[in-house]
């Protein structure tokens, strides 16, 4: 597991998702409307030649778990870290019939295409990570509703043996601090347990809040990630 993880977007691209990707054995990316991260075979000397041929002019992506300078041709425009945190925990509750609050949104309901339009605002207002039109479609995700209004979602992305990554967690601000996101990622975590796989996810270091709850949850820092942004010049 510790060697999937320690390269998780990789194997994820040319496992897996690999459907949901074009690139080569060298480098790979999610193709154009899923989420925008790409991925190295060799992350200690990643292949830019190879990964420049999936790409177009503009085109501007998230890097994992690379330090070197960027080749010529290339630019870093973020440069971060992120914890990168494993399942350690039990599993969580299911919550009883009635024992959500009595408003019809709280309940989640999985997302669906005509969804996206609807999620893709979400995640541009609460920026929960990278985030695409077609990204609820690698995994399942789930969301609550105020009407017809998409107020907080948590899906899956990534996956590669049995791990299988939570993503997505948003609130609309005016919806913060009812739960709303930790409901979801138990029910997530909840799933995943059941089929038999390990729920992983990641926070950014300076998200020192939700890196707490996520600790409370039950799950365990495996590492912290080195996380970039980076676009051809």
């Amino acid at each position: 597991m510790k060697d999937l993880l320690d390269n998780i977007a990789w194997h994820t691209l040319a496992g897996s998702h690999s459907k949901f990707a074009i690139g080569d054995g060298h480098a790979r990316r999610y193709a154009p409307g899923f989420s925008p991260i790409v991925g190295f075979a060799n992350v200690r000397s990643p292949d830019f030649d190879a990964l420049a041929r999936c790409c177009d002019a503009g085109d501007r992506f998230y890097c994992m778990d690379w330090s070197g300078a960027a080749p010529d041709g290339w630019q870093i425009e973020l440069d971060s870290t992120m914890f990168r945190m494993v399942w350690d925990g039990s599993m969580p509750e299911a919550e009883a019939e009635g024992e959500a609050e009595a408003e019809e949104w709280v309940d989640a309901i999985s997302l669906r295409p005509e969804h996206a339009a609807q999620a893709v605002e979400l995640a541009a207002l609460t920026r929960p990570g990278p985030f695409g039109p077609r990204t609820p479609e690698l995994g399942e995700y789930f969301g609550c509703f105020e009407g017809d209004r998409l107020i907080a979602m948590a899906g899956e992305r990534m996956c590669a043996g049995s791990l299988r990554e939570i993503s997505g967690v948003c609130t609309h601000p005016d919806f913060q601090g009812q739960g709303l996101a930790r409901r979801l990622v138990a029910k997530l975590i909840r799933r995943q347990l059941l089929r038999g796989e390990t729920p992983f996810l990641h926070v950014m270091r300076d998200n020192e809040g939700a890196h707490r709850l996520y600790g409370r949850m039950g799950f365990r820092d495996h590492c912290e990630a080195i996380v970039r942004v980076i676009s051809q010049r």
